[in-house]
């Protein structure tokens, strides 16, 4: 015998007029965020990791060394419509955030929230660190936070309607992810342990979730050969960068950072009280395979040591049920004092997004070392000097003898080098890179190989050990005293003769991760 599903027979909840409303308060919350990412988006300059994907972009396959395909084939489509535009390339992301939010308050409409309710929840969203950084660059991080969000709601769907269909829905939203980020595994681990510990276990008898199965595995399919073609190099990769990031404490700060960077730290409460609206509320145990869902993965990306903002996913469904919570919360109090709740929740919410927008949303048009935030946010530092490295790369060439100008090329030490001289070399007329980063690593080098070499973001000690004849040639930086990896750590640029060891030798011992 099944739950009663507590929303059935509203008829104010299910009019045409109320859903209208609903969904154009909803929409007006993400028309903001919409707006203010395509005012600032254009300012400074493509990010390193962006400009990997659009290097991929160029060169599709079914897979990538550093991520799946969906990613890079989303920005091929973005750089047929747009070309280079920052503001057009940003914009499924953009997109893809405000979607998110939308759909956030959706879930907490499932769950019973009326309208101001659904606003607060996708308040929460949209004044939260990670999903509004998300907006100003794209990365596969980007459309896995919308998969998991609307897989979420897919859940929300099954659990009130008692409708296996949705297991469809969950398993293209989970097809999708795998297709965009291998941690969508970490959410799907999820799934299965609320399902196994919640009366959700009934639903393995029915062909329903494994037709859902069925089609994830179908969507993952095409990613999941090429990673056997190449020998699952992927794994190769995660396991490198996994330990990168250990040895490098990146994987520190797990706990703060679930209400610093997955969450706004003015509006924690709200997911806080949503985790106990789903897992600690008897009158909401149908639900409880959503807290399942997130302790499965707080657990497993804890314990292995996963970076702070992998869980990021995971609190739209929170905030949704903490809507619910807070409106209950409301209903229990005087008019008066409800009144001041509701001032005081929205000041919260103003004061949480004011701050991470100052820490995080270039609205400072001015390139300067006084500039907040690129002061205070190394991946907004990340997006300066690209342009200045591929003019460099440019000087260097054109001092180059007519004989060297004739079969030379550009060695790279890492993939925004690559990603920015691929993309933006062509109107200076240079070459592609050669490059044994990631997916890079697969086009090799030229038949025949250069005699003359280009050498750049690689340390002066590597140069001359390994190439022949080197001379410093240029230098690679940007002109506004910016402090960033490019800037920092590769600053010089080498003019040397064809590697010591034969071509293949070199190549096999040149490839390299990140």
């Amino acid at each position: 015998m099944t739950e009663a599903n507590p929303h059935r027979g509203e008829p104010s909840r299910d009019s045409q007029s109320s859903m209208r409303g609903d969904f154009l308060a909803l929409s007006a919350v993400a028309l903001v965020v919409v707006i203010l990412h395509v005012v600032t988006n254009g300012r400074y300059g493509f990010h390193r990791d962006e400009l990997q994907v659009l290097d991929d972009a160029r060169h599709m396959d079914w897979g990538f060394v550093a991520y799946p395909p969906v990613t890079p084939f989303i920005e091929r489509i973005g750089l047929a419509l747009f070309g280079t535009s920052l503001v057009g390339l940003r914009m499924f992301s953009v997109l893809a955030q405000a979607i998110a939010l939308i759909v956030t308050g959706l879930m907490a409409r499932e769950l019973g929230a009326k309208c101001l309710a659904q606003v607060v929840a996708a308040l929460a969203v949209a004044v939260s660190p990670f999903p509004l950084f998300e907006g100003t660059e794209f990365q596969y991080s980007s459309f896995d936070y919308l998969w998991c969000v609307l897989i979420a709601y897919c859940l929300i769907r099954l659990l009130n309607s008692e409708n296996p269909r949705w297991w469809l829905g969950i398993g293209a939203g989970i097809g999708l992810g795998m297709m965009t980020k291998y941690t969508m595994g970490f959410f799907v681990a999820g799934i299965v342990a609320g399902t196994l510990c919640t009366p959700v276990r009934r639903y393995l008898k029915s062909p329903w979730l494994w037709g859902g199965a069925a089609l994830a595995l179908l969507i993952f399919l095409p990613n999941l050969i090429w990673q056997v073609q190449h020998d699952f190099i992927s794994l190769h990769f995660l396991r490198y960068i996994h330990a990168r990031d250990v040895r490098q404490g990146r994987a520190n700060g797990f706990i703060r950072h679930q209400f610093t960077i997955c969450t706004n730290p003015f509006v924690a409460w709200l997911w806080i009280a949503g985790f106990w609206y789903f897992f600690g509320s008897p009158e909401r145990k149908r639900y409880k395979l959503l807290a399942w869902l997130y302790l499965t993965e707080f657990a497993l990306f804890f314990f292995a040591n996963g970076r702070g903002y992998y869980l990021a996913p995971a609190y739209p469904m929170l905030f949704a049920g903490g809507s619910v919570w807070w409106q209950g919360w409301l209903g229990s109090l005087s008019t008066r004092w409800s009144r001041a709740a509701k001032r005081v929740t929205f000041a919260a919410v103003a004061v949480g997004g004011i701050l991470a927008c100052a820490f995080i949303v270039p609205i400072n048009p001015a390139i300067s070392a006084d500039n907040f935030v690129l002061r205070n946010n190394g991946d907004v530092r990340e997006e300066i000097g690209w342009t200045d490295l591929v003019a460099a790369v440019a000087k260097v060439r054109d001092s180059l003898s007519a004989e060297e100008r004739g079969n030379y090329g550009i060695v790279v030490g890492n993939y925004g080098e690559t990603g920015a001289i691929d993309l933006l070399g062509p109107a200076y007329g240079l070459p592609e890179t050669i490059s044994s980063t990631n997916s890079a690593w697969f086009r090799g080098y030229s038949n025949p190989p250069p005699k003359t070499l280009i050498v750049v973001g690689l340390s002066r000690e590597y140069v001359e050990k390994t190439f022949q004849s080197c001379r410093l040639a240029g230098h690679n930086g940007n002109p506004y005293g910016i402090k960033n990896e490019e800037s920092e750590d590769h600053p010089d640029i080498f003019v040397c003769e064809p590697p010591r060891e034969p071509w293949p030798q070199f190549w096999d011992d040149f490839q390299s991760f990140g």
